[in-house]
């Protein structure tokens, strides 16, 4: 017989843990007989902990979304409160948690997207957004760029354009993808920003005119794309995405899942543009991930389209007033600790400065770009041909190696394909931050050493 037994006793042992894990756990984008997951214990701002008790620097905020760090006290507090008080209820009744978080969303979205419709995820909200914007226009396709993610279910994974996408994709819900602006890799022979930016909406209007405007409901984008690579688009570019949309009548989607809540160094990334997107969606930094929270934020002139006609969608946990609460308390914390002009700091006085000191010592570091806590390290074999280390959808022995070794030294790092990627918590404290990169450094000179010696 299973034992079904709770008692708190049984969360100290790490070993059944990791024994229950294996027996009975399915992970998500996983082969999953070849798993051996890390055991966590505990955490504590920056830092976790594994089964052997090491502590390691959580260079990875899990999957981008602790943004305040792990048990931040004021989160914890706030949902502790709430579920003294109100655990939850249905969606369809007001509860104070729901309305402040709303409101406090609202007052940092930019332009006139003041009203937000709840979701659980990122994902969700990508779906919702998208549903909202065929609703609005009358029209069926959208336009997503490769090197993006937008979600796992079954929209949202096929507007994606990374290789999630391709064994879900059935090409039967009228995503249509282009290429986005990326001058280390450009699709158009550019040698500069201005060419990359400008060539890539040469791009995609010609990708609007061929797939007919009639057609087209929306463009959705990540403000900068997170997984694919943290590329930070050029200057303008955001901006001359809003008048096509704007020309052709095509609803402008933001993704700030991963961008927003002051991970770029702004509250939004898309305001490094100034520009004011049509719907915005958000999730992890909203409420450092402590409760499944996600959304979108709606214009004033979507809105209308539903304030007399209903709107054919919802969730069971809308707003779910334990997520809403630690909502409450993290942009309370971010305004009152500043935050985003701490995560700008960091970006600018510490990330910045190191990575490019990295990338003159190490030969192959082929390019490190970012902003805020939200960077990204290119790992080539030649720096000349841009070979990268690992093949696009898989890894090689030396970032294996390379994970090892951070690890081995106290950093968990981030990693997909031949990129390190640096986003720790924004509460991460500029010390901590130089150890972790000390800590990269070592990790790259070992491994260059080992598996790449100069010839």
């Amino acid at each position: 017989m299973t034992e079904t037994t709770t008692h708190p006793a049984l969360y100290s042992d790490p070993h059944r843990t990791y024994e229950l894990d294996r027996a009975h756990v399915f992970h998500p984008w996983s082969a999953q007989a070849d798993l051996d997951p890390i055991v966590i214990t505990r955490a504590a701002g920056s830092y976790v902990w594994d089964r052997d008790d090491n502590r390691l620097l959580d260079f990875t905020s899990q999957l981008v979304y602790t943004n305040l760090g792990h048990q931040h006290p004021r989160i914890v507090q706030a949902i502790q409160e709430q579920a003294a008080t109100l655990c939850t209820i249905a969606p369809g009744y007001a509860n104070a948690a729901r309305s402040e978080a709303a409101h406090l969303i609202a007052s940092h979205t930019p332009g006139d997207l003041d009203r937000i419709f709840f979701t659980n995820g990122g994902a969700d909200a990508n779906e919702h957004a998208i549903r909202m914007a065929r609703l609005h226009t009358g029209k069926h396709k959208v336009l997503s760029t490769y090197r993006s993610y937008h979600g796992g279910t079954q929209l949202a994974v096929n507007v994606t354009g990374d290789p999630r996408r391709w064994p879900n994709d059935n090409g039967s819900t009228g995503s249509v993808h282009f290429f986005g602006p990326f001058l280390y890799r450009s699709a158009f022979n550019a040698t500069t920003e201005e060419e990359e930016r400008d060539r890539a909406l040469e791009h995609l209007e010609q990708v609007i005119a061929l797939e007919g405007p009639s057609t087209i409901a929306a463009i959705i984008l990540e403000s900068i794309p997170g997984t694919a690579g943290i590329m930070v688009p050029p200057a303008g570019y955001l901006a001359g995405v809003r008048e096509l949309c704007d020309r052709y009548g095509i609803v402008f989607i933001a993704d700030e899942v991963m961008a927003g809540f002051g991970r770029s160094g702004r509250w939004f990334a898309i305001e490094h543009d100034n520009v004011v997107p049509d719907l915005l969606t958000f999730a992890k930094g909203v409420n450092s991930g402590y409760v499944p929270l996600g959304g979108v934020a709606l214009s004033d002139a979507i809105y209308q389209t539903f304030a007399r006609r209903a709107y054919p969608g919802g969730l069971t946990y809308s707003g779910h007033p334990l997520a809403c609460a630690a909502a409450v308390a993290t942009i309370q914390a971010m305004q009152e600790d500043k935050i985003v002009e701490h995560a700008a700091f960091l970006g600018e006085e510490v990330f910045g400065p190191a990575l490019e000191q990295l990338a003159a010592k190490h030969d192959w570091i082929g390019d490190v770009r970012g902003t805020g806590v939200f960077w990204a390290v290119e790992l080539v074999r030649d720096r000349a041909t841009r070979e990268p280390l690992a093949p696009y959808a898989g890894s090689s022995p030396e970032m294996a190696a390379l994970l090892t070794a951070a690890r081995r030294r106290g950093l968990l790092p981030f990693s997909n394909f031949n990129r390190i990627h640096l986003v720790p918590p924004l509460t991460t404290t500029a010390q901590e931050a130089r150890a972790g990169l000390r800590i990269l450094d070592e990790a790259l000179t070992e491994v260059r050493a080992q598996w790449m010696p100069l010839q």
